[in-house]
């Protein structure tokens, strides 16, 4: 009885050690500030596997105010530690009150790169992010913006 108490001691102390040893290398949830091209506003990215995340923006900026959600995708860039390129999809809602108000809704895509600062629970992104509005007629846009992110 003694030595299978001590077998899964050991078992689940190595998982925790491993969980906490891969844990270190990524984060799991950023929250920080964007500043882009038509709007500037806070972001929250939290990783739901190894490269997959959910990012939600929350935009204000020239009498509009957005809010986006993305899923992305993550894969290591150019064999540099800490450096990863993702794409995602995802759609906006929002309300704008100059010239044309009213209601806005849309589709949207997002191409970047961003990296964790090591041994800093920061992390550092530069994006490029399109966008179709549908509701006030078709507009095609392309935002580039960089963001800032504490991780956690």
């Amino acid at each position: 009885m003694q030595k299978i108490f001590l077998k899964i001691s050991l078992f689940t102390f190595a998982g925790i050690l491993l969980a906490n040893i891969s844990q270190a290398q990524e984060y799991g949830t950023g929250v920080g500030i964007r500043i882009g091209g038509f709007q500037n506003g806070l972001t929250v990215k939290h990783f739901i596997s190894d490269n997959d995340a959910v990012e939600g923006i929350l935009g204000i900026g020239s009498g509009a105010f957005v809010v986006t959600g993305f899923y992305q995708r993550h894969a290591d860039a150019f064999d540099v530690d800490g450096l990863k390129w993702f794409y995602g999809v995802g759609a906006h809602v929002g309300g704008i009150s100059k010239n044309n108000a009213g209601l806005m809704l849309g589709a949207d895509a997002i191409l970047g790169l961003e990296w964790v600062i090591p041994q800093v629970p920061l992390s550092l992104t530069a994006d490029l992010h399109p966008r179709l509005e549908l509701l006030n007629g078709a507009l095609l846009g392309i935002e580039p913006a960089l963001s800032i992110r504490y991780t956690f």
